[in-house]
């Protein structure tokens, strides 16, 4: 009887592997790998599609069928799989400037992870800001037949519904959807670390000196766009009000950069004496820094200061500064998991939702608090 998968050398019909012969050894199917796990071709499928938490399938049988994967080099046939399913097992990634930040490029590594975890392909764009482009590189993704799409922005902000024209489902990443559009969105929790960020001063005893800087007290003093701006204000406002206080006092600045944060503290200094700051960014409170030296103040003993995003230079300032991150790697891979649930592909990692029922997942991820050493006691300041 002839053995499949091998070849017979004529004319004494010795059987020989393939590659013996100069062609490929046949390809490990689905079904081979259930076999050699001792599994159904059901459970080994959703054990490799990397489900086998979400359908309750035991840790034993799950690392059967890995290492039944592992030994028979079982890699999946998308081909197989897309004319089945209709699914290529390809995602698209189309940011503004992302892939260009040192900081939110994380999102992209989180999103990079994720997709590989999940045996997908994340295709990768960037448009640069440019409307246009992004439309160009939008019907780029749809030409290669993408199953979804992330559309991520460098800063949570505003945008414009980006579904007229895409006809494969679509999640904002770091982006707030228009009103009934009906997009999902993912987004940091900028609320939460507003009143995080209060609520460390406030611990500290600081009650009527707080200052704000990069924005000033109301909604209405807040850079136009910044999504951020507005919630770490609400959220500041929220916490303050809870122990009877509002801010002593706010510097708008239109950009939030080291030299914005700079002249916005000389400008406070010349007529308050804060006991602490609250800066919407690191870089404002760089420049902050900078101002407080030159006036002869130090950091913490003087002003304590809180800031936003934990960039690098965060912990590197002298004293380090304490700063509620932005959650950048876990947003890309929370954008993967609900663009996977909207294609069809299992529950994800989970979070924060907003959403309710079947309706579009708001996701709002969780900003942690770092705590170092820029914040203290107020003290009595001598007139």
């Amino acid at each position: 009887m002839l053995t499949p998968g091998l070849y017979y050398r004529q004319p004494l019909g010795e059987a020989v592997a393939p590659e013996e012969v100069g062609m490929p050894r046949t390809r490990a199917t689905l079904a081979d790998v259930a076999r050699a796990a001792g599994v159904s071709s059901t459970a080994a499928s959703l054990v490799l599609s990397g489900r086998a938490r979400e359908m309750r399938i035991s840790r034993d049988v799950e690392e059967r069928v890995v290492r039944a994967a592992g030994e028979l080099s079982y890699r999946r046939n998308f081909v197989s799989v897309g004319l089945r399913t209709g699914r290529t097992g390809t995602l698209g990634f189309v940011s503004d400037t992302v892939a260009t930040s040192q900081l939110a490029g994380n999102m992209i590594k989180g999103a990079l992870e994720r997709a590989r975890e999940r045996d997908l392909m994340l295709l990768i764009a960037e448009s640069g800001g440019d409307p246009d482009d992004e439309r160009r590189l939008l019907a780029a993704m749809g030409d290669r037949q993408v199953d979804g799409l992330v559309l991520a922005s460098m800063y949570t902000r505003e945008r414009d519904d980006p579904t007229p024209g895409v006809h494969v489902p679509v999640v904002l990443l770091n982006a707030a959807a228009p009103a009934g559009s009906g997009v999902p969105t993912v987004v940091p929790d900028e609320l939460g670390a507003g009143r995080a960020a209060a609520r460390t001063l406030l611990a500290a005893g600081h009650r009527d000196g707080i200052h704000l800087v990069g924005v000033g007290v109301t909604a209405e003093e807040v850079p136009p766009g910044t999504v951020a701006g507005l919630e770490r204000l609400r959220g500041i406002t929220e916490a303050l009000a809870e122990v009877g206080e509002r801010p002593a006092g706010g510097m708008l600045c239109t950009a939030w950069q080291p030299p914005d944060g700079y002249e916005a503290t000389r400008a406070l200094l010349a007529h308050d004496r804060p006991t602490a700051l609250l800066c919407f960014n690191d870089h404002l409170a760089l420049g902050a820094y900078q101002a407080l030296a030159e006036a002869g103040l130090r950091v913490p003993d003087d002003v304590s200061v809180v800031a936003f995003d934990d960039v690098p230079l965060a912990g590197w300032l002298r004293p380090a500064l304490t700063t509620v991150a932005l959650p950048h790697h876990a947003l890309g891979r929370a954008a993967i998991d609900v663009l996977v649930d909207l294609v069809g592909g299992g529950s994800g990692d989970g979070g924060a939702h907003d959403g309710h029922g079947d309706g579009p997942a708001h996701v709002r991820l969780p900003m942690p608090l770092r705590v170092r050493e820029s914040v203290a006691p107020p003290r009595e300041h001598p007139v």
